[in-house]
């Protein structure tokens, strides 16, 4: 197997954990910006997405999860199971998005 498995379930296909390394993490806080915030405020008085916002989250959430694959292989881990996410809100403006699940090794079931 060369690529890192990133997965949401406990159990990956055709693998089975041999070790499990423990907690792997990864969070950043993103603030928004002003050019956002007003542009948000005139889409919030008509309703509907505020893009600038979701795609802030979505590249925040792609960090979270990187620094969490980083922490995993620092580990020694080869995938991680289990994925979540948390977001909490920090300050006015500012967001926590955090990755975390189990950093294992695993390797590839041989067929028989």
């Amino acid at each position: 197997m060369s690529d890192f498995i990133i997965t949401t379930t406990e159990n990956i296909p055709g693998y089975r954990v041999v070790e499990v390394k423990g907690l792997a993490r990864g969070g950043i806080v993103r603030a928004t910006h002003v050019g956002r915030d007003i542009m948000a405020f005139f889409k919030n008085l008509k309703g509907g997405e505020v893009q600038e916002y979701t795609q802030m989250l979505a590249e925040a959430r792609e960090e979270a999860l990187r620094r969490m694959k980083l922490h995993a292989e620092d580990m020694g881990a080869n995938a991680v199971i289990g994925v979540r996410f948390m977001t909490s809100a920090v300050a006015s403006g500012m967001a926590e998005i955090y990755a975390y699940g189990t950093a294992v090794v695993v390797e590839k079931i041989e067929e028989e």
